[in-house]
């Protein structure tokens, strides 16, 4: 079994190369390899409750247009990884458009890999 550290460099490297990267580019490839198919996403945007399944969120990131070609900033930053054996809670904080997202993220690791399971956001604009 892994441990604590090695789950959290894990976990890590997973949001910054899947997650934040797939999100700057609405690169789907990069989100489905660190999202499990059956991830739901809840939470509120500009004070109004929000809730999908995954599919409904890619696409709407496949049909909107990128952080990274609309020239507009963009930064992904990690607070904090909590692990125990197979589950953790990533903090996180996605800078992008007029958003100002804080997210925790549900992690689940399901043969041999870390895969977030369940999305919540609040916009804290």
């Amino acid at each position: 079994m892994e441990t604590n550290n090695q789950a959290k460099a894990a976990i890590e490297q997973a949001l910054e190369n899947y997650y934040f990267k797939g999100i700057y580019e609405g690169n789907l490839d990069l989100l489905n390899q660190v999202m499990n198919a059956g991830t739901l996403l809840f939470g509120d945007v500009k004070g109004e409750p929000y809730a999908k399944t995954l599919d409904v969120y890619l696409d709407g990131v496949k049909n909107r247009v990128s952080p990274k070609d609309s020239g507009k900033p963009f930064e992904g930053k990690i607070i904090s990884v909590k692990a125990v054996n197979s589950i953790a809670v990533a903090e996180v904080q996605v800078k992008m458009y007029d958003f100002n997202y804080h997210e925790f993220l549900s992690f689940h690791k399901l043969n041999g890999k870390w895969l977030i399971v369940n999305k919540m956001i609040s916009d804290t604009n």
